[in-house]
């Protein structure tokens, strides 16, 4: 049995992954348009309408901009927080047969093949979740959106053997930026984006070594850079004796799928 993986888009322009199990598809988060995600799908060799179900992070327009289309286009079961739903307002989408469904901190349910666990995370928004997929005895883990890693957070990481992981910004770069100080206190602070520097600390502190693959996710385009992200990462694999390939994600186009048997 293969599990397939893609992450269509990531950063602040819009996220969108693609889980792909024996017989489900899955998207986690809608940020990208319903015309860009079918031209990625498509790039990738899938479907462009074979989605069964999406899982939605958060209300933000990086992650959810594309839902009110896809609902009302596809048949598709999407599954997000309580929290989540009132803030995006699903209750106005036209559904055309989709459903909506809350879902529950800790609480896991079933689509098709997949065993699918939300975990809150520190994020600033209404009720913010990450997501792990368990099938076929292969469990992928998406955590973006995270200002930072709480033990809580790491044990549900645990044996995962893709980790797409938020790298967001380099501290310095950051800081001598040119955003405005209000938000560049957001983005450092324990309900913003996880830096480099909190993803390194992480595979040297709370990181069990199990994911053969880490793909390292919503890079900024203007407080980081793709070789600084690998580049931190990789030493703190080293430094812990860890062969874990790592694949850097774009905003612009979708990464080469990755498949786990």
């Amino acid at each position: 049995m293969t599990v397939t993986v893609s992450v269509l888009g990531s950063g602040s322009r819009g996220n969108t992954t693609f889980i792909k199990t024996s017989t489900t598809r899955i998207l986690i988060d809608a940020g990208l348009s319903r015309r860009e995600i079918a031209k990625r799908l498509t790039a990738i060799g899938e479907d462009p309408n074979g989605i069964d179900a999406v899982l939605i992070t958060h209300e933000h327009n990086d992650h959810a901009a594309g839902l009110k289309t896809l609902v009302k286009d596809l048949q598709i079961q999407v599954y997000l927080t309580a929290g989540t739903l009132s803030e995006i307002r699903g209750d106005e989408f036209e559904r055309n047969g989709s459903t909506l469904t809350p879902v529950t901190d800790g609480v896991t349910f079933r689509v098709g093949d997949a065993d699918i666990t939300p975990f809150a995370v520190p994020h600033d928004a209404a009720e913010p979740v990450a997501f792990s997929i368990h099938s076929d005895g292969i469990r992928v883990t998406q955590l973006t959106d995270i200002g930072h890693m709480p033990e809580s957070v790491a044990e549900h990481l645990k044996d995962s053997n893709v980790l797409i992981l938020e790298s967001n910004h380099d501290l310095e770069m950051l800081r001598v930026g040119p955003y405005p100080w209000s938000l560049k206190q957001r983005l450092m602070g324990r309900f913003g984006h996880l830096s480099n520097t909190g993803v390194a600390q992480f595979i040297r502190e709370q990181f069990d070594g199990t994911a053969s693959h880490l793909m390292l996710a919503h890079l900024s385009e203007r407080n980081n850079h793709p070789a600084v992200a690998r580049q931190e990462s990789m030493r703190a694999l080293r430094d812990r004796g860890y062969k874990t390939t790592v694949t850097l994600t774009s905003q612009q186009y979708p990464t080469a799928p990755i498949q786990i048997s």
